[in-house]
């Protein structure tokens, strides 16, 4: 266990849908894999903009949390919450769907990568909605993108994705008028999440990568498309089919940055 000074506080009632149990179980190398990138470290910043308290939900291991406002994260898997480090904001063990602060209790709310994991998806963002007082920052991915080379040799990531994925009409008709950006992913992205590898293929065979990829941790079959990758990757048929994206410094793979308010 990690020692730290941060405060731990289990809000009365919170249960553990099944996500964190999967998180219970994919989440242990976390702080080792998942570590935030800080090119989009900054796109986050730019858009909480000057909210001086922020509340952090499904946060996770503490990625992208800034350190120069007031932070109270929320997150409900114990595993989790033991790899925030020394210095972490306060977390209290909570759920999306029921968050247990008063109303526009901060000037932003913030959800990174993490609304698809809710139980419940409409009633967390109007959770998100409902305790702050200016702005909701949502990082997400659209599923209407088509995906990228890697679905090509795992399908059931896309179909996966987009059963759990919010649309942006969702996020619309919850958190009221929109704006959205585009974020392009770096080709050395040090944040391991599932379209971090885009131009560095032979990290998807490795297990502790696929591990800390949350929709693998779902797939039926990941043998197949593993065998097909690393033959392609050994023939030289991926080059040949996917070459063009190793001149790439960054690419478009579906990430949006969702700011309401």
């Amino acid at each position: 266990m990690i020692a730290a000074t941060f405060v731990v506080v289990t809000a009365p009632g919170v249960d553990c849908p099944r996500p964190v149990a999967l998180y219970d179980t994919i989440g242990r190398g976390y702080r080792q894999l998942r570590r935030p990138d800080p090119r989009l470290h900054g796109v986050i910043l730019g858009a909480l903009g000057d909210a001086a308290s922020v509340v952090n939900v499904g946060a996770g291991a503490g990625s992208y949390e800034p350190s120069d406002r007031h932070l109270v994260a929320v997150e409900p898997s114990a595993v989790m919450v033991r790899q925030r480090g020394p210095a972490a904001a306060p977390v209290v063990r909570a759920s999306a769907t029921d968050l247990p602060f008063r109303d526009a209790a901060f000037d932003a709310s913030l959800a990174i990568l993490t609304v698809h994991h809710w139980p419940d998806r409409a009633r967390g963002l109007r959770e998100l909605r409902r305790v702050a007082r200016r702005r909701v920052v949502v990082l997400t991915w659209d599923p209407d993108f088509p995906g990228f080379w890697l679905t090509d040799y795992f399908p059931e990531l896309l179909a996966i994705d987009r059963r759990i994925l919010p649309p942006l009409e969702e996020l619309r008709r919850e958190l009221g008028a929109l704006a959205v950006a585009g974020v392009a992913i770096p080709h050395d992205c040090t944040d391991g999440f599932l379209g971090a590898y885009w131009r560095r293929p032979e990290a998807y065979l490795r297990d502790e990568v696929r591990g800390a990829m949350s929709t693998f941790g779902k797939l039926r079959d990941v043998e197949t498309g593993l065998a097909r990758l690393r033959e392609d990757l050994s023939s030289g048929a991926w080059r040949r089919r996917y070459g063009d994206v190793l001149g790439r410094e960054t690419l478009d793979l579906g990430y949006r940055l969702v700011v309401a308010g």
